[in-house]
């Protein structure tokens, strides 16, 4: 009986490592991208909100960047679930502060309970959304007043941020691929290729 435990918390130990390891070069590309991207957010934000809401809304991006940078295969960290994700979460959580605002502990719970529900809907499960919303709630004064406007800013355009960060530099080499199965850089080709065409045009009419 004993034999049979150690064997098996040998394999168990064994299986729990491989699946934690990660690589020297994975460890240096997760650096940079996390650090550039938090960077730049940190940077564009920090001229229109003061330290305390700063430190709050890299809180919920600091989540982010470890799918995003560091788990970048993983179904939660694809751009689908990475924009609709935060930006699905930081409605509920605006939407729940103006009905439920006074009452914190239920605005607290039914923005996080609801972004999840909706995120398992619409098929953008990301896990710092959850952060997000919460923030709506919970956040200062300044935070609270901003309304709607902080779906877009902070909040859509510190994703943006960071996307395109991840896209940058989760593909530099070739041992890296971000989106895990590509149709998002596909599309972004799709829709890029008529204006680069136009363009071409223009350069040769004059």
């Amino acid at each position: 009986m004993r034999k049979n435990f150690k064997r098996g918390y040998r394999i168990g130990r064994y299986i729990v490592y491989r699946e934690t390891s990660v690589e020297p070069k994975e460890q240096l590309w997760s650096f940079l991208g996390s650090f550039i991207g938090i960077a730049c957010i940190g940077v564009f934000q920090g001229h229109y909100l003061d330290q305390s809401d700063n430190i709050l809304l890299i809180g919920s991006f600091g989540a982010t960047g470890v799918l995003i940078y560091g788990a970048i295969h993983s179904p939660l960290a694809q751009p689908r679930n990475l924009i609709g994700g935060h930006v699905i979460s930081a409605v509920i959580g605006v939407t729940i502060c103006q009905l439920f605002g006074d009452i914190l502990w239920l605005a607290a719970a039914l923005s996080v309970s609801l972004s999840i529900l909706a995120m398992q809907y619409s098929k953008t499960l990301h896990p710092p959304g959850g952060a997000t919303a919460l923030i709506a709630v919970i956040g200062s004064e300044k935070i609270i007043g901003l309304g709607y406007w902080y779906v877009l800013f902070p909040v859509f355009s510190g994703v943006l941020i960071m996307l395109l960060v991840a896209l940058t530099f989760n593909n530099l080499t070739p041992e890296r691929r971000y989106p895990a199965d590509g149709r998002f850089l596909r599309l972004i080709k799709l829709v890029a290729k008529p204006a680069l065409n136009t363009v071409k045009r223009v350069k040769k009419s004059t």
